[in-house]
């Protein structure tokens, strides 16, 4: 894990921001919408951060609409030169692809996306881009995976040694103990493409799972809204999506408050925010056909309290983090020029 820091809020140009020794270099593999923009633009604005590349796959919307949207939100802050790479259009079985424009619009931006954007693509593909920044970056590379894992598995297909060469994979994806949001059992980013991410389970890399039960901890809420509203261009724009995102969620939950999935993965990842309780279990995906096809079964059911590490184990699941990276997270966003 990487070594806990300070969230910078201070937000200037890519070229401008001074290279520090404690930087982590992330690869996020996206599916672009809402809670994606917000991980992209903490990761574009922190100056502990080197966002390094981009993957995309299909999830939230279609692949080409998630990488329109990446590029949108990164140059929006004046990254428009990190590469974005599109990935997987489907899931690995070959099964009809299925969006959430009910929670996330349409456009994955809540109706807000710049329809007159055009995206300045990597010509290699996610894959491609994948390993060839697991080479350049040899052992200081986090995997930031916010979406389903098909590109990540493909990726492993394509180089069984990918792992030796990765420092972390953080997954945001699956629940514990926690209910699903896409059946009682499952979440979203692992039920869309459960083989994938079995395979990703099963890859002999340090693996952290942020799932439900931590993300639904850490709500964004109207007032963060309205400070973000007061903020630069980059505020401003997640206000606007924002509004789309907790009308979905007022629906859902009965409350105007969301879940800071990915930027918390993506916080977890690099240390911007500090793991409470995390312990080191085994997680198996659900790849069956039956009701909990994509549930994430950890050894941590059946257990009462605390759960002590078991001897083998090899993932992280990450069930409580230290309190305020919403606020921060916030401020990083609105403080931006």
């Amino acid at each position: 894990m990487a070594t806990s820091v300070v969230l910078a809020c201070a937000g200037h140009g890519r070229l401008a921001r001074p290279r520090l020794e404690a930087v982590t270099r992330v690869l996020l593999d996206v599916d672009t919408g809402i809670d994606d923009a917000l991980a992209l633009l903490t990761a574009a604005l922190s100056n502990e951060i080197d966002l390094v590349g981009c993957t995309v796959v299909w999830g939230n919307v279609d692949v080409a609409q998630g990488a329109r949207n990446t590029s949108e939100v990164l140059r929006l802050v004046g990254h428009g030169d990190v590469p974005i790479a599109v990935g997987a259009a489907g899931p690995r079985s070959g099964a009809r692809a299925v969006f959430s424009p009910e929670v996330h619009g349409a456009d994955g931006l809540g109706g807000c996306a710049d329809t007159a954007h055009v995206p300045e693509l990597a010509a290699e593909s996610a894959v491609e881009l994948l390993l060839r920044l697991s080479h350049e970056h040899a052992g200081a590379l986090e995997i930031v995976a916010v979406g389903p894992l098909t590109n990540l598995a493909a990726a492993l297909d394509a180089d069984p040694t990918l792992p030796e060469r990765i420092r972390q994979v953080t997954v945001m994806g699956g629940a514990a103990l926690a209910p699903g949001n896409v059946s009682e059992t499952a979440e979203a980013n692992i039920w869309h493409d459960p083989e994938a991410a079995q395979v990703v389970f099963d890859a002999p890399w340090e693996l952290t799972m942020v799932g439900l039960d931590v993300t639904m901890t850490s709500l964004i809420t109207d007032a963060h809204r309205e400070r973000l509203a007061a903020g630069g261009a980059a505020g401003q724009f997640c206000d606007r999506i924002l509004d789309f995102y907790l009308r979905y969620y007022e629906g859902y939950t009965g409350q105007r408050a969301s879940g800071n999935h990915d930027a918390l993965a993506l916080a977890v990842a690099t240390g911007l925010v500090r793991t409470t309780l995390s312990p080191i279990v085994d997680v198996t995906v659900d790849c069956g056909d039956g009701p909990s096809r994509g549930r994430t079964a950890t050894t941590l059911e059946g257990a009462w309290g605390e759960w002590p590490e078991r001897e083998g184990a090899r993932h992280r699941v990450v069930m409580e983090v230290e309190p305020g990276f919403e606020e921060r997270m916030v401020d990083l966003i609105a403080a931006a020029p």
